[in-house]
């Protein structure tokens, strides 16, 4: 939902954001617009499934950090908000305690969700990987995993596929259907 139609900056967007009235809304700013996240127990239960599964792995073979859905991170001049994320030790030892974090992250596993409008999903994925990033887009509806990196072709994991860490997360695996709850 697209809470300001016309442009702001970063900078007006940050104070608004932090105003005491705005700071439990999810906002993020995409090419100059105010967007509040709404979602739904079903993205949200696969979010904090992915999330979960990730935060286990990266602590067990203390590999960084992860947050959740509550997460926001700078990009370029644009503030996301993924469902999950990771960042290496190599990039940043500890959380930055600020809304929106200035740090590159590593991963953001974004979960669709029937509010979504597809347009601005697409401008935050080439924003992510334009940025260094790689992306997990979690579709729900279909049930399948769309897998976005630097250097990499896309590619798309189905419901038998298993989706794997690669060199960010080596060892990782996560059968896509036990995400799906099937």
């Amino acid at each position: 939902m697209v809470v300001q139609e016309r442009s702001i900056t970063a900078e007006d967007f940050e104070a608004y954001a932090l105003l005491p009235e705005n700071v439990h809304r999810r906002l993020e700013l995409v090419d100059g617009r105010m967007i509040e996240l709404v979602s739904n127990d079903s993205s949200s239960r696969i979010g904090m499934l992915m999330g979960s599964r990730l935060t286990l792995f990266v602590y067990e073979h203390k590999l960084g950090w992860t947050t959740g859905a509550d997460g926001g991170y700078q990009v370029g001049d644009d503030r996301f908000i993924p469902d999950a994320a990771f960042i290496s030790n190599k990039r940043q030892a500890a959380p930055s305690g600020k809304a929106y974090n200035p740090i590159p992250l590593d991963l953001a596993v974004e979960v669709l969700s029937p509010t979504d409008d597809m347009s601005e999903v697409r401008i935050k994925l080439f924003k992510y990987v334009r940025a260094g990033f790689t992306v997990w887009l979690v579709d729900p509806v279909t049930q399948h995993i769309e897998v976005y990196s630097p250097d990499h072709d896309p590619r798309t994991i189905g419901i038998d596929g298993v989706l794997e860490g690669g060199d960010m997360l080596p060892g990782f695996t996560l059968p896509v259907k036990d995400i799906f709850g099937l």
